[in-house]
């Protein structure tokens, strides 16, 4: 479990392939994340996906990544700058939201704008997640945990508002993002859990 709380951002050095399965092995460096002390075996968030170490040295860890986490995720294939966080241990103050590192859907930037010191942050996600996302409601967008200002239902998709305070743009990747770029997306775990009792008690 995570909070949505990035503890730092880390860089993602190398990335090779695992062979005709079509994962992929990265190698990801650490060293600028306060704080990072994981063991081999550990789970961490990379951009909201649940990950395992399978070895660590130092500032720097290795993780793999089958063919159908690569097919639910985006920019865990290649060098480039990630969100970090490590999984909660019991005793851990909460100051996000239950996180499990299961991303749910790929969504897109519409739009990032500054207002004041804040910026707003435009998504589109599947209309299939619409159901799930709520005003004042929590969502991860590449791992961090972000309270959702607006909803608005669309024929195919669902658009949602964000707004990212000076801080979330400093220590987070969010303040890099351009409009088209595609995120994780992970819907509250609570709203997910109440969809699915909904559609069995229907069927």
């Amino acid at each position: 479990m995570f909070t949505g709380l990035v503890q730092g951002i880390g860089q993602i050095v190398s990335a090779e392939p695992l062979g005709p399965a079509g994962g992929v092995r990265i190698g990801v460096d650490v060293a600028a994340v306060p704080g990072f002390a994981a063991q081999v075996g550990d789970s961490i968030a990379l951009n909201g996906a649940c990950l395992t170490a399978t070895q660590v040295r130092g500032g720097y860890f290795v993780a793999e990544l089958s063919r159908e986490t690569l097919a639910k995720t985006v920019g865990l294939d290649r060098p480039g700058a990630v969100n970090v966080e490590w999984s909660l241990r019991l005793g851990d103050a909460l100051g996000g939201h239950l996180v499990s590192g299961h991303v749910d859907g790929v969504g897109t930037v519409r739009a990032l704008t500054p207002v004041g010191e804040s910026r707003e942050l435009v998504l589109t996600v599947d209309r299939s997640l619409a159901p799930l996302v709520a005003v004042k409601g929590s969502v991860v967008v590449n791992g961090v945990s972000l309270t959702v200002n607006r909803v608005t239902d669309m024929a195919d998709t669902c658009e949602i508002s964000i707004n990212l305070i000076a801080h979330t743009l400093k220590t987070t990747t969010l303040g890099r993002l351009q409009a088209g770029a595609p995120v994780n997306i992970e819907v509250d775990l609570i709203a997910r859990y109440v969809q699915r009792m909904l559609e069995a008690r229907a069927a």
